[in-house]
């Protein structure tokens, strides 16, 4: 019997295992974790959070990873990978300080491009991260590159927290929205009482990505803490209005998008506009929150609520603590209720780290964990590529 397969046998054996979910979202700010103790596997799984942390990535760190998307070399992604890789394994390490022995480490990594399909050609995707470091630093099985399999099998390799949601949020008598804001914002839609093949999930639009890359223009910070600075200026109708003519925002889904559609470019681009439209700077923040808050209503508007009677929206992700950007939405979206997934229990900031040791975890369980009706795969596939502990 190979090593592999002892590990694997050794992990899925356990009637509970603590296993460490990781991800850099589409931001790349930092590196989010969440040691969870999962009972089970699939829609019966018991999940119980132990710890999350969140390990800021160097600012010069930070922008070789953005400068990937435009202008990086072959050399850059060699190096950034094995780096990058690195950082995910002394976060790994900092969470074994604090909750003890891991069984198993789940880590999507950073996404520095992403390639849908499209006119009959097969999409890619790439992410960066290095699981060998993580194993070889750690000693633990890891479970990394999530998205290709699903690609392989027609989809769009995005979005994949769909599973995890359907096991966190799902309800007996209420349909959800579960609404992520994090660099791109996505929903996932859970019928009341659905099983998984009733699951369906978009990218919306940018998230935070385009009101951070404008703070950081404007006033030389990272975020705009509690949507502040936006709450400090007025919507410029007109300028959102052009920027909501947008072909993705009205392409039906299955759809996903990132920082090759939203990143720095646009952000630049939508700098120009305002002030060519003589806007302050205050007011170019507020008009891309609401940019960002019209781009869910519209797609929601446009392929949920036609079909579907929702009960409840959830909010994740940085978004959650955008206090206008949550007034608008619950202005927008009454008179269905908005929350944040910690009102159910769950770290806004630390969904998809969560979502990422529930796919490893039923990876190693033998499991399909994509969503063929979110991601437009032809068929239920395993994801994730594994990769033995040090040790096996």
């Amino acid at each position: 019997m190979s090593t592999l397969v002892r590990a694997l046998e050794t992990v899925a054996s356990r009637p509970a295992r603590t296993v460490l979910g990781m991800i850099s979202g589409t931001s790349a700010d930092a590196i989010d974790a969440a040691a969870v103790r999962i009972s089970g596997a699939g829609g019966s799984a018991r999940v119980e959070v132990l710890a999350t942390a969140a390990h800021p990535l160097p600012g010069e760190l930070r922008r070789r990873l953005w400068a990937l998307t435009e202008s990086g070399t072959v050399r850059d992604v060699c190096e950034l990978n094995v780096l990058l890789g690195e950082r995910f394994a002394d976060a790994a390490a900092a969470m074994a300080a604090r909750v003890g022995d891991i069984d198993l480490i789940g880590s999507h990594g950073q996404t520095i491009y992403h390639i849908s399909p499209a006119d009959g050609q097969p999409g890619s995707t790439l992410q960066i991260g290095e699981p060998a470091v993580i194993a070889e630093r750690t000693g633990v099985l890891t479970v990394a590159d999530f998205r290709p399999r699903d690609m392989a099998a027609g989809g769009m390799g995005a979005p994949l927290v769909p599973y995890a949601d359907y096991i966190l949020f799902r309800h007996p008598t209420r349909t959800r929205l579960v609404q992520n804001i994090g660099g791109i914002s996505n929903v996932t839609l859970l019928p009341a009482g659905g099983d998984p093949a009733a699951v369906t999930a978009f990218d919306t639009g940018p998230g935070n990505m385009v009101i951070d890359s404008l703070v950081s223009r404007f006033f030389g910070r990272e975020y705009d803490a509690g949507g502040e600075v936006a709450a400090a200026g007025r919507v410029h109708e007109p300028l959102l209005a052009e920027l909501l003519a947008d072909e993705f925002l009205a392409a039906a889904p299955p759809k996903a998008t990132g920082r090759e559609r939203y990143g720095e470019p646009y952000a630049q681009h939508v700098a120009a506009r305002a002030e060519a439209m003589g806007l302050s700077a205050e007011d170019v923040v507020a008009t891309v929150t609401a940019l960002t808050a019209e781009a869910i209503v519209l797609n929601y508007g446009r392929f949920v609520f036609p079909a579907h009677r929702v009960d409840e929206i959830v909010i994740a992700g940085g978004g959650a603590r955008n206090r206008t950007l949550m007034d608008r939405l619950a202005a927008r979206l009454a008179p269905r209720p908005v929350m944040t997934t910690a009102d159910l229990g769950i770290d806004s900031d630390a969904k998809e780290a969560i979502a990422f040791a529930i796919l490893a975890n039923d990876a190693v369980m033998g499991l399909a964990t994509n969503v063929p009706g979110a991601t437009g795969a032809t068929h239920p596939v395993i994801l994730g590529a594994i990769i033995p502990g040090r040790t096996g």
